[in-house]
């Protein structure tokens, strides 16, 4: 396929202008940009990116190629991947495939030579918003006028197409300590990896799943995984928390930690340009200790909210203040608002999986 001209318009009329390197058309999607040096493969196939656009602020992309072993889901989220410069002669040896090859194949929009420190700038000054990544040569005006008519993500429930059809179980560990029920709202490869490696039998559910299924498997604890988009209209599972909270321990990650505070009533916000990267610290309140973490969200818990009598804010994030960690102060839950699993990213946070073994293992031991 020939390369075309591509320009990014966003509400306010401003144009950026670059070219494809993989497949042509137009996509509707709210852009954000992400920081990370490393970890484009992790990023198209993390499923909270749904309804989005990336710009990658790192300047060359797909200089180390594309692998089945680094997938976090089965498919890719994104809508469109905008970066500086890509890189068509990938230097690695665990290659099987160019990244242009791998966005064709996933028919997603790849367009490079954009002014992408630029486009972060508009985007840190203006916030997230809305834009349209075409090939076409339609007048601006005309676009700009059928991107005021495409949906927000606000609002909207995302995780209808990120979860799971129907359940399953994942690799069971040769002598498995306890059994999770994983709440699937965009769940990433390696949190179940890492579930596994601490002894966990994961049997993923999909998000719309009924409370009498978790309550009659026998399980030790629920786990609530990541996802994309405004946890808000994500009503059943809210719901379903509410009613398993104080029968089962818990623990949330990123939209998983969101609804966990709403199931508290807590309140959210949207952040500006939100949080996408793998170099953002928090500091644990408890340990005194700052980790460095990876992170993708634009929703984040509004801390005046919370109960004290119920909830303790655990973490706090060193860049914006916003809540990164909560403790429920009743019952044996928690979450954190960042990816303690990052892979590739910071391990500082891997203990947060024993934290939640440890939290069975009272819980078992009190119910004996």
């Amino acid at each position: 396929m020939s390369i075309k001209p591509a320009r990014l318009i966003f509400e306010d009329g401003s144009v950026f202008l670059g070219k494809t390197f993989a497949l042509s058309g137009d996509r509707y999607a709210e852009v954000v940009f992400n920081t990370a040096m490393t970890g484009y493969q992790e990023i198209l196939t993390d499923p909270s990116y749904r309804g989005q656009m990336v710009v990658m602020t790192y300047p060359l992309i797909g200089n180390y190629g594309i692998n089945a072993a680094d997938h976090e889901s089965h498919y890719v989220a994104l809508e469109a991947l905008i970066v500086k410069e890509y890189i068509d002669f990938p230097s690695n040896w665990r290659t099987e495939k160019t990244l242009k090859t791998y966005l064709k194949e996933n028919n997603i929009l790849g367009v490079e030579g954009m002014d992408t420190r630029a486009i972060t700038r508009y985007l840190r000054e203006r916030g997230a918003c809305k834009a349209i990544l075409t090939t076409n040569n339609e007048e601006t005006t005309a676009l700009v006028n059928k991107l005021k008519e495409a949906h927000d993500i606000t609002g909207f429930n995302l995780v209808q197409y990120t979860s799971c059809v129907r359940q399953y179980t994942w690799n069971t560990p040769e002598k498995a300590k306890y059994k999770v029920a994983v709440i699937d709202c965009g769940v990433k490869h390696n949190i179940l990896r890492l579930l596994y490696a601490h002894g966990c039998a994961c049997t993923v559910f999909p998000s719309n799943i009924h409370v009498e299924a978790i309550l009659q498997g026998g399980f030790d604890g629920v786990f609530l995984s990541n996802g994309p988009g405004d946890p808000g209209p994500v009503l059943h599972v809210i719901a379903l928390v509410k009613q398993l909270l104080g029968k089962l321990p818990f623990f949330g990650i990123c939209l998983g930690h969101q609804l966990l505070g709403l199931a508290v009533n807590a309140k959210i916000f949207k952040l500006k340009f939100g949080n996408h990267g793998a170099n953002h610290p928090i500091k644990n309140l408890q340990t005194g200790k700052v980790e460095i973490t990876s992170q993708n969200h634009n929703y984040a818990l509004e801390a005046a909210s919370m109960n004290e009598e119920e909830v303790e804010i655990t973490h706090i994030n060193l860049n914006d203040a916003t809540v990164a960690g909560i403790r429920l102060k009743k019952v044996p839950a928690f979450s954190v608002q960042y990816h303690p699993e990052a892979a590739p990213g910071p391990h500082d946070s891997h203990y947060l999986f024993k934290q939640f073994t440890m939290m069975m293992d009272a819980h078992r031991k009190a119910h004996e």
